[in-house]
């Protein structure tokens, strides 16, 4: 298919005429560039469909396995309990009982503030840390994340349902539109598990989320100056503008000071054992009982002193008892039916994209893989089940994630352990919460959403790529200047246009020959590269589909035209061939092949011959099956580079 080869006769031998020829004796033995054998249509499709939906070859447990074996291996699936449940002994459950108790005393005072940012009572928030840890901790594959509510998740599903409904006039329908769009949060989540199309958070970038994480963060501490200074009248809306004008705009007969010595200084002391838990390991404890213990002192302290008849609002009455059934109150037709939908898939999503990031990250520290598949069930049917219980969206939660796996957890016991906790609070404790002070509330979750601001990780996207930078700071600016559903539309559309932008402007280089060895790179990388006299050699980074095939094309002809007018100001050799070094080219299509049939013609014209080096399965193919290779030459098609020049050189060594 390509160049020439050692030349023999009809046995095999080296004939006469060969023999007295100088030139072909000393030339190469030139590969050829093979074709891959045909494949049939459907084979075809369906290498293509498993990569793309079955890349970890799920069912490959299940092969030559017997029919019970199969049961015991899709219930172990479906629910993991079964597979680690077997396995598990006293050591584990006292690291899990461990971790389970500090994550507790965590998330007893998070949940009753991430309730009152989604608009919701706080009992709700405590509902959603009791029924979906159980439903996860028997379907889910991470060992160490924390389920329950989630300052991010709260503040978005909050923003989105007050955009629909005022809690204030119309509480019912704002109750009923939280648990319809949880339920079809759970119902998204399970879909994109069931049919392994979770790759579709992934479109969502490292940085597009770094952004938005942190302006959620600054947004979330925002929202709560109203209970940190006890404001009583305070805006609805949530970019900074607005927020700031309503602060500064009740400071002079707004802001109570009873209030802020209150939070200011609970605020210090959990700011403080987070250090401590930070400088020393061993201590993890101090920072997870401290929000606890702050809303155990101060509840005492405004009771002593019933600071409450002073102006000090508190969480007031907070029902007992577990979770009552919801499946009622879900709307399943009516007008908030399409509005419920849409709030759930976004929320969903989010909480989708942050749980199964958490849950990776651990278990990469671990050395253990989670399905994210599988994740996205276990997710999914917590949240389904949990609308129908009385709970909103729960997700993974990095801070207690992060507790739980210093805690020492070893499995999703430890889950199961904190909702028993929550299960005793909601029948025996809740009244005791009724003189908290929202302002200790305000500090807990102020404290707590201070690690998404992540400054070092900003810094690092700006170092390595400036257009992951823009989509960050995209991000950020769009949840604090205008609102968080807006800045998660730039976060995807960023992300999005990055995407785009990679396809249809792929890279180009000039490649150069490294001294002393027979390898070509990128003259920019590699300044000591030298270009080879009349041959200029450029690689296509990317496949060549339709969306780029022109811009390749004119940036080969750019390429050429600008080497060309270097040649003649110093005076070398005319540029005689032009070889495309295909190696990342994985794949190209229709209006590919139309491309470089135009550049070959276009080539032609100036009296330069295009040559291709190496060009994969998937390229060589279609270039047969398109008869490009007839219309470009066999001889014109070589395995590397080197094969290439050393074809060309002799020929220019003629002429020049």
């Amino acid at each position: 298919m390509t160049g020439r080869a050692h030349p023999m006769d009809g046995e095999g031998e080296l004939s006469p005429a060969d023999m007295s020829s100088p030139r072909q004796t000393n030339t190469p033995f030139v590969h050829k560039v093979e074709v891959p054998p045909k494949q049939n249509l459907f084979n075809e499709f369906m290498y293509t469909f498993k990569e793309t939906f079955f890349h970890d070859d799920p069912l490959r447990h299940f092969k030559d396995q017997s029919l019970s074996k199969k049961l015991m291996l899709g219930l172990q699936s479906l629910f993991p309990v079964f597979e680690w449940g077997r396995k598990y002994n006293l050591k584990m459950f006292r690291g899990d009982l461990i971790a389970g108790l500090t994550i507790a005393s965590l998330c007893i005072p998070q949940d009753i503030g991430y309730a009152k940012l989604a608009g919701l009572d706080p009992k709700y928030g405590l509902y959603s840390s009791f029924v979906p840890p159980l439903v996860y901790a028997f379907m889910g594959s991470s060992r160490d994340i924390a389920i329950g509510p989630v300052a991010v998740v709260s503040l978005l599903l909050g923003t989105l349902l007050r955009a629909e409904i005022d809690p204030t006039t119309h509480p019912n329908e704002y109750l009923r539109l939280a648990f319809t769009a949880t339920f079809f949060a759970g119902i998204t989540q399970v879909t994109l598990g069931f049919f392994r199309l979770g790759f579709l958070i992934d479109f969502l970038s490292h940085a597009a989320v770094v952004g938005f994480m942190g302006g959620a963060a600054i947004t979330i501490a925002l929202q709560q100056l109203k209970g940190f200074l006890g404001i009583k009248k305070f805006t609805k809306k949530t970019n900074i503008v607005a927020v700031l004008q309503s602060v500064f705009s009740s400071a002079h007969h707004g802001w109570n000071w009873q209030t802020i010595i209150i939070s200011l200084s609970f605020l210090i002391f959990l700011l403080v054992c987070k250090f401590i838990g930070k400088k020393n390991k061993k201590l993890f404890w101090i920072p997870a009982v401290a929000p606890l213990l702050s809303v155990i002192i101060s509840t005492f302290f405004v009771y002593i002193t019933r600071a409450d008849k002073k102006g000090v609002k508190i969480v007031n009455h907070l029902d007992k008892g577990i979770n009552p059934s919801s499946l009622r109150l879900i709307y399943f037709s009516g007008d908030y039916l399409p509005k419920g939908i849409r709030i759930g898939v976004v929320s969903g999503m989010v909480a989708l994209t942050e749980a199964v990031a958490i849950g990776r990250s651990f278990a990469a520290k671990k050395d253990y893989q989670i399905d994210g598949n599988k994740e996205m069930v276990a997710l999914g049917a917590m949240n389904v089940i949990g609308s129908m219980t009385s709970c909103y969206v729960a997700t993974g939660s990095f801070s207690r994630s992060a507790v739980n796996f210093v805690a020492g957890c070893q499995t999703a016991v430890s889950n199961i352990i904190m909702s028993m906790v929550v299960l005793l609070t909601l029948l025996f404790l809740t009244p005791l919460f009724k003189y908290t002070p929202n302002a200790i509330l305000a500090a807990i979750i102020i404290n707590a959403v201070i690690p998404l601001v992540d400054v070092n990780a900003a810094v690092l996207i700006f170092k390595i790529d400036k257009l992951d930078f823009v989509a960050c700071m995209g991000a950020f600016f769009g949840v604090i200047f205008a609102s968080v559903e807006i800045g998660l539309l730039i976060a995807v559309g960023i992300s999005f246009a990055k995407i785009l932008l990679q396809v249809t402007r792929p890279r180009t280089a000039i490649l150069g020959k490294i001294p002393r060895t027979s390898v070509y790179r990128n003259i920019h990388q590699y300044p000591e590269a030298t270009r080879v006299p009349g041959v200029m050699i450029i690689r296509v980074d990317s496949a060549i589909y339709f969306s780029n095939s022109n811009y390749v094309r004119e940036r080969i002809q750019r390429w050429l035209t600008d080497e060309e007018e270097k040649v003649k100001d110093v005076s070398l050799p005319n540029i005689q061939f032009l070889i495309i070094e295909m190696s990342p080219v994985t794949d190209i299509d229709t209006s590919g092949i139309h491309a470089l049939e135009d550049l070959y013609k276009s080539l032609q014209k100036r009296d330069i011959q295009l040559v291709l080096a190496n060009p994969g399965p998937l390229v060589i193919d279609k270039l047969h099956v398109s008869n490009f290779v007839d219309m470009l030459g066999y001889d014109k098609i070589f395995l590397t580079v080197a094969e290439a020049v050393n074809s060309c050189c002799p020929k220019l060594s003629d002429e020049v």
